[in-house]
């Protein structure tokens, strides 16, 4: 059975000063109000253009990105592969619907598709649909509300980016992961991904849809694309999160009087989760699984399942994954024991980030025992290394 404690593994890569700066970050996360102030006052000088980077980029920036651009990202890469730990770059620029913007979300892209299909150190490619059009757009294709000429052209410049994406990744022999969104912009998302799996999936899983197992229709939504993937003769590429949006899905939905879509409660996504990888593993002839999840228990489990299959443990179809900067003890010892792992790796410019870095400070200040684990495990190779010394 695969252990998650040997911190000497889980740090192997970080130099003793790499773990006192994370230590005093994760000690500064644990500390909700800093966190909520923080965020605010980041987020008000970005608009006021006061100048940050001096203060972000050494500190939580340096902790969960990978760098502004795909070639400050190369030095990562690289070094993440010593340890038999693949990284996912990830253009982390939200919230932007300015034409130009979507157009250079839709640029950028594509250079890292091109950049996966010729480094082999990056085994996926991803993208946010959320930046390749608008939120109204997505949202009232969702409802099956009634489109203006301008908004079903617009959702058809959608449907044509999406494909020259998975196009170009299908091209380059690359799968890329779509990620999901907030469940009212999910139905256009997953009608679009099915129907690039239909023309991408045929001989292997090369475009994959996220399913968030906070939602408690997605173990039946995923039993229902395995079904759509057999009949039609393709593959299913299957990413799992927990989610994202839970608070902003029931707020919105107790405000717009329709039934949440979130689980009752924690267990229950749980539950889920790893009912969805029993099933993939019970169907693994025909999915390939993503494990995106910080959660011990999940990551443990998938590796018991793929024993009990008699899969290997670099099987290529199963892979595990986690944020850049968090859980690496989930990351490193797995990679250590031989399995896929692959770091998602985010990028771009300071400015444009901090929505990102302002969700991964409050993830860590929300999630029970997150920060408090992370602490745990660096004070742990900390105090190892001190008595190593001596």
């Amino acid at each position: 059975m695969i252990s998650f404690d040997n911190t000497e593994i889980a740090f192997k890569s970080k130099t003793d000063n790499d773990l006192r700066r994370s230590y005093m970050l994760f000690k500064t996360l644990a500390h909700n109000s800093l966190v909520r102030i923080g965020g605010a006052l980041t987020q008000t000088a970005i608009r006021m253009q006061v100048p940050i980077n001096w203060i972000v980029k050494p500190t939580i920036y340096k902790q969960f990105v990978g760098g502004e651009t795909i070639a400050e990202c190369a030095d990562t890469v690289h070094e993440l592969a010593n340890y038999n730990v693949k990284a996912i770059l990830d253009y982390s620029v939200e919230g932007r619907e300015a034409p130009e913007d979507i157009q250079a979300a839709f640029d950028e892209t594509l250079r890292s598709i091109a950049n996966a299909g010729m480094e082999p150190n990056i085994p996926f490619a991803v993208f946010k649909p959320t930046a390749f059009t608008t939120a109204n757009v997505l949202t009232k294709v969702s409802a099956g509300q009634k489109l203006s000429p301008a908004e079903a052209t617009e959702a058809d410049n959608f449907r044509n980016r999406i494909d020259m994406l998975c196009k170009t990744a299908h091209d380059q022999n690359i799968p890329i992961l779509i990620d999901a969104e907030d469940s009212w912009y999910q139905n256009f998302i997953d009608e679009v991904v099915e129907q690039m799996m239909v023309k991408y999936n045929g001989k292997r899983a090369i475009v994959f849809n996220t399913f968030q197992m906070y939602r408690h229709d997605r173990l039946a939504f995923l039993k229902k694309s395995l079904q759509k993937a057999v009949d039609g003769n393709y593959y299913l590429g299957a990413k799992f999160v927990r989610g994202a949006y839970m608070e902003k899905e029931r707020e919105r939905a107790l405000e717009m009087n329709y039934p949440s879509p979130i689980q009752p409660d924690k267990e229950s996504t749980d539950r889920d989760y790893n009912l969805a990888l029993k099933f993939c593993m019970e169907n693994i002839g025909r999915i390939t699984i993503f494990n995106g999840t910080h959660n011990e228990y999940s990551a443990r489990y998938l590796t018991e399942l793929m024993q009990q299959q008699g899969l290997k443990n670099g099987d290529p179809r199963v892979w595990f994954s986690q944020l850049y900067g968090m859980s690496d003890h989930i990351s490193f010892n797995l990679a250590h024991a031989g399995y896929n792992v692959a770091k998602y790796l985010p990028y771009g410019p300071v400015k444009h980030v901090i929505p990102y870095l302002v969700r991964r400070a409050e993830e860590n200040t929300s999630v029970k025992g997150q920060t408090g684990r992370e602490l745990s495990l660096i004070s742990k190779e900390m105090n190892r290394r001190s008595q190593t010394k001596r």
